[in-house]
């Protein structure tokens, strides 16, 4: 998987601490959907995997292995319809991803809407495995915070008796979605919003190595523009409550408070970025993905 120049610093902290046989037992990686985090997390996985110092090293024989990609049949999706694993699950033995997976006990058979305690239990049962290979074991989860009550609780049982070389990795555009507890347990690796700039030039980096657009490229940039644009005051007052009225009805007290807060800044001509924020967060959360392309929306945006 390649990083995006916005990745670096990140990367660079975790490569050391490979270098010094520190990495951490389990990792959350957190930030705005879009940045990045899943592709970042897989690169992490062969990196913990690889057997060569200069990791990932992409030729090594762990690597091959997990280079390898399968989907299951049929495929697993996101309730939003997207893949629950975007390049397919790996093939080597030591790494295992979790997500949205098919409920084989419904009739008829349907996807989960969250993640599951039988994912964490099964799970749980191979990382008591010793690995096949003998560096290392590595679990993605993603998107962790999808994992219902039972299934946080499972997996909080994990994380407090780590095994050694045993590494968890969860990835969430909502961690505080997360029990506290789990957070705790986790170091935190946090992913935040490029320059305008920076992330331009890397999609032209992208296009010219590709000869084509990259459609994951797109939609990282797309949130990234979204974000940074500058707005209008009138325009993103009218536009913000029009999309506002979508959420006000489920909000809870804190995000109606925080809402009429950024709206007020807004009007007097102060910055517009906060407010887009909030409402992104609320889309994103509230998979109202179709706002994203609505006039109103884009007005804003």
């Amino acid at each position: 998987m390649t990083l995006a120049p916005w990745h670096a610093d990140n990367w660079q902290r975790l490569l050391a601490r490979r270098a010094q046989d520190r990495l951490p037992h389990a990792l959350l990686l957190c930030g705005a959907a879009g940045l990045g985090q899943r592709e970042f997390a897989e690169r992490l996985a062969a990196m913990i995997l690889c057997e060569r110092d200069d990791a990932p090293c992409g030729t090594c024989h762990a690597c091959h292995l997990y280079a390898q990609r399968f989907q299951r049949d049929p495929e697993e999706t996101r309730p939003d319809g997207m893949l629950s694993q975007p390049h397919g699950h790996p093939g080597h033995p030591d790494a295992r991803f979790v997500g949205h997976a098919l409920n084989e006990k419904s009739s008829p058979k349907k996807m989960y809407t969250e993640l599951t305690v039988d994912q964490i239990r099964d799970l749980s049962a191979w990382l008591v495995l010793p690995p096949q290979l003998g560096r290392a074991q590595v679990a993605l989860i993603d998107p962790a915070d999808e994992l219902n009550v039972a299934a946080s609780n499972a997996l909080l049982k994990t994380l407090e008796e780590p095994g050694e070389r045993r590494h968890l990795v969860l990835v969430s555009s909502r961690p505080a979605r997360l029990s506290a507890t789990i957070r705790s347990r986790c170091q935190r690796v946090e992913f935040h919003l490029p320059a305008r700039e920076q992330a331009q030039a890397w999609r032209r980096q992208a296009e010219a190595a590709t000869g084509r657009a990259d459609a994951a490229a797109e939609q990282r940039l797309k949130h990234t523009e979204a974000l940074m644009t500058p707005v209008k005051p009138g325009n993103a007052v009218n536009a913000a409550q029009h999309v506002w009225s979508y959420f006000k009805g489920s909000a809870d007290k804190n995000t109606r408070l925080r809402f009429d807060k950024l709206i007020n800044k807004v009007s007097m001509g102060e910055s517009t970025i906060p407010m887009k924020r909030l409402l992104l967060k609320l889309a994103e959360a509230q998979q109202q993905h179709y706002l994203l392309n609505s006039l109103y929306f884009m007005k804003l945006l």
